[in-house]
């Protein structure tokens, strides 16, 4: 059966939470681990996350333990995987993930108390392996929201603010030779997404970095990862400038944080980036298309969101049916621009 009622849990619990990607999702849900320490100092929290995104969750100082899941591995990861959680003495799981292969690890972990998302909400069978669910909610509800709710559902109240364990993080000393590299103020630029879908034209990006260079207040960083790596050579000999910097697949994932914490403001697409600036503190100038500003814009940047106004939007597809990316087409430079000013002038930078 499961749960009816919050349940608290224990003075000192032994926590998992199950939240492997995407690079977004990792950094919102960052917040509930200084969330439950606060209210639960005695609490031990472990993590399960695939490798690509474990350099940013050990950066959470207040995570104890950290479990790697190498899903290139095949199945012998999913043998890795069960001698290590055999290893552990879980009081609950928190499966943040909603799919199958979270709420098949979730059952591995042997939890007492092993709590995912509504059926409604869940994916892929996910409920049939968790044995509390939290409450169902439509997606108007922001995602980060929604993790939320599982702490909610400990019965801790909700966050007067929140903390994602990366506000330590320190350009200088994370990455000094990039540090060096740039001048301050600088305005971030975020290249590329995870989906083919919420990717800004190069003839956008190409406008946008060359009014900002023209303008001279402000220098600009290119960042992104190696799938952007074509478009950002190209935008840096079109524009040619002393003022731009290209750090597109150069820098690690710390780094990537660290110079986000540095920059005045981030502009971008819906992507993982445009959560860790959230993260950090950094308005971020959001592009959205495919997906809804409602459930997924940054946290703390939500008035900074430029969207086109077209009727197929949101589709939630990673690839266009068949019109261009015209959602994305639409968004103008002059949109962006004026979203820019906005997110400089809270930064005292006119």
């Amino acid at each position: 059966m499961f749960a009816t009622s919050t349940q608290k849990p224990k003075a000192s619990p032994s926590i998992l939470i199950i939240l492997m990607g995407s690079l977004g999702d990792v950094a919102r849900a960052l917040c509930l681990v200084s969330h439950i320490k606060n209210n639960i100092p005695e609490s031990r929290i472990t993590w399960l996350v695939e490798p690509k995104w474990a350099e940013l969750v050990g950066s959470h100082p207040q995570i104890d333990k950290m479990i790697v899941f190498n899903r290139l591995k095949g199945v012998p990861a999913v043998w890795d995987l069960y001698k290590d959680l055999a290893q552990e003495d879980f009081d609950i799981t928190l499966d943040l993930q909603r799919h199958f292969k979270s709420g098949f690890f979730s059952l591995l972990s042997r939890a007492k108390r092993r709590i995912g998302f509504n059926r409604r909400n869940a994916k892929e069978f996910n409920w049939l392996f968790n044995n509390e669910q939290i409450n169902y909610f439509n997606d108007d509800l922001p995602k980060l929201r929604h993790y939320l709710k599982f702490t909610e559902y400990l019965g801790l109240s909700e966050p007067t603010s929140l903390e994602f364990g990366l506000s330590s993080l320190d350009l200088k000393a994370t990455a000094p030779s990039i540090d060096a590299e740039l001048s301050k103020p600088f305005i971030a630029v975020v290249m590329g997404s995870s989906w083919e879908s919420k990717d800004w034209f190069i003839e956008g990006y190409c406008r946008l970095v060359k009014n900002i260079v023209r303008s001279g207040n402000t220098q600009v960083v290119l960042l992104g990862d190696n799938s952007a790596t074509t478009h950002a050579l190209t935008l840096s000999k079109e524009i040619n400038s002393s003022r731009l910097i290209n750090l597109v697949g150069k820098t690690s994932l710390v780094e990537l944080v660290a110079v986000l914490k540095a920059a005045a403001v981030g502009v971008g697409p819906d992507s993982g980036p445009g959560h860790l600036a959230a993260a950090v503190g950094t308005p971020y100038v959001s592009l959205f298309g495919p997906t809804s500003p409602k459930r997924v814009a940054p946290y703390g940047s939500e008035h900074l969101v430029v969207q086109s106004d077209v009727n197929c939007a949101p589709c939630n597809k990673k690839r266009c049916p068949g019109l261009d990316k015209l959602c994305m087409r639409l968004v103008s430079v002059e949109a962006v621009e004026e979203k820019l000013t906005e997110a400089l002038a809270m930064r005292g930078i006119r």
